[in-house]
C-alpha cells in the first residue's frame, strides 16, 4: 500500500448507453451526464454516506451502499484491508433508466479504493475496468464508462476486456428519458434463452456495420441499429418507449433504440441529418434541436412525460483526483 495515501479523493463518472441496438451485451457510448464521488478515508473501518440528486432518499446511507460495496471488492481484489470512508455523492444520471448508474456508482467506487491504495495519479484504468466488470458482471456499460468514448468489451480467455474505438465527430446523441423505470433483471428476464439463427445472423451483421457507423460513416447509423436480439422481447415492459422508438424510426427516419435495459431512448443523431428539415446548414446542433423538436411533438400527442436531454459524448470516462484538503 502507498505510503502516501490520499486524505480526500474526488472521482466523476459519466452516464452510459449499452448495447445501441444490436451490440447486446458488447457494445456502449459514454455521455457527458456525471456523477460525482467525493470521499475520504477513514482508520476505523466505519462508513458514512450522504446522496444529492439522484437517488437522495431511496439509497442505502450504509455499508450496502453501491459505491461502498464496490470499494469493498477493489480492496479485496487488491489484497488490502479496507479503512472505513466519509463518502459524498452527488448525483444527476437517473436511476433505473437504461443509462448505467449501477456501473458508475461502481466505477466509481472501484475508482475511488485504487487511489486509496495506490494513490490518485497511479490508478490503472485496465485494471479498474476488470475489477469493476468482475462485480457488474457484465462490461458494456463499465467500459465506456472508464474509457470514455465508443467501446466495445467482451469476456475472454484471460478475462474481460475493452477496446475503445473511434468516434465520428458528427455524432449527436439525445437520449429520452421516461418517469417509470424498468430494473435490469426484469428487462433480462424477458428475454428468450434461444433465438431464431436467422435473427442472430442479423443481429451480427447489424452490430459489425454498427462499429463503422460510429466510428466513422453515421449516414449508416439508421440501418445498423435494428435489432432481432432483446428489443422485441423487452417491448412489453416499455410500451411506451417502443413506440416511440417506431415513431422516430419509421415516420422521422432517425436511429432511435432502446438505451441498456430501458426504458430510456437513445436517438443517434449525426449532423448530416440537418438537410431532413428542409435546412441547408449541417452544424452539429442542427440535429440536436432537430431531435428534440420531434421527440417533443411526440410527447405533445402522447402525454406521457418524458425529458429530453441533448448531450454529447464523453471521451474522458472515468476522472479521479485528489484535491487538497
Amino acid at each position: 500500500m502507498s505510503q502516501t495515501r490520499p486524505t480526500r479523493v474526488h472521482v466523476r463518472t459519466p452516464a452510459t448507453s449499452a448495447n445501441l441496438g444490436p451490440g447486446f451485451d458488447a457494445l456502449g457510448l459514454a455521455l457527458d451526464l456525471h456523477d460525482e464521488v467525493e470521499a475520504r478515508p477513514r482508520e476505523d473501518g466505519e462508513v458514512t454516506v450522504t446522496v444529492e440528486g439522484e437517488g437522495a432518499g431511496e439509497v442505502p446511507l450504509d455499508g450496502s451502499h453501491l459505491v461502498v460495496r464496490a470499494m469493498r471488492h477493489a480492496y479485496e481484489a487488491e489484497g488490502a484491508e479496507f479503512p472505513g470512508v466519509d463518502l459524498r455523492c452527488r448525483n444527476a444520471i437517473p436511476h433505473g433508466r437504461g443509462l448505467g448508474s449501477s456501473a458508475s456508482a461502481i466505477v466509481a467506487g472501484t475508482a475511488v479504493a485504487l487511489a486509496f491504495i495506490h494513490g490518485a495519479d497511479a490508478v490503472d484504468r485496465d485494471r479498474l475496468f476488470r475489477i469493476a466488470a468482475d462485480l457488474e458482471g457484465h462490461p458494456d456499460n463499465v467500459a465506456p464508462c472508464v474509457h470514455g468514448g465508443f467501446t466495445v468489451a467482451w469476456s475472454g480467455r484471460d478475462g474481460w476486456g475493452a477496446l475503445r474505438l473511434p468516434t465520428s465527430p458528427a455524432l449527436r446523441p439525445v437520449v429520452c428519458v421516461p418517469g417509470e423505470r424498468l430494473s435490469t433483471e426484469k428487462a433480462r428476464g424477458l428475454l428468450p434463452d434461444r433465438v431464431p439463427h436467422a435473427d442472430a445472423a442479423f443481429s451480427a451483421g447489424r452490430a459489425a456495420l454498427l462499429v463503422a457507423a460510429v466510428s466513422g460513416h453515421p449516414e449508416l447509423l439508421l440501418e445498423a441499429t435494428e435489432d432481432r436480439l432483446h428489443e422485441g422481447y423487452r417491448a412489453p415492459a416499455m410500451p411506451a418507449g417502443a413506440a416511440l422508438i417506431r415513431e422516430l424510426r419509421e415516420r422521422d427516419g432517425l436511429a432511435a433504440v432502446v438505451s441498456g435495459a430501458g426504458p430510456t431512448v437513445l436517438v443517434l443523431g449525426h449532423a448530416d441529418e440537418a438537410s431532413v428539415s428542409g435546412g441547408e446548414s449541417t452544424d452539429q446542433g442542427d440535429v440536436t434541436q432537430i431531435c428534440e423538436a420531434r421527440v417533443d411533438s411526440i410527447r405533445e400527442r402522447t402525454g406521457t412525460a418524458w425529458h429530453i436531454h441533448p448531450l454529447r459524448i464523453d471521451a474522458a470516462g472515468v476522472w479521479v483526483s485528489s484535491p487538497r484538503s
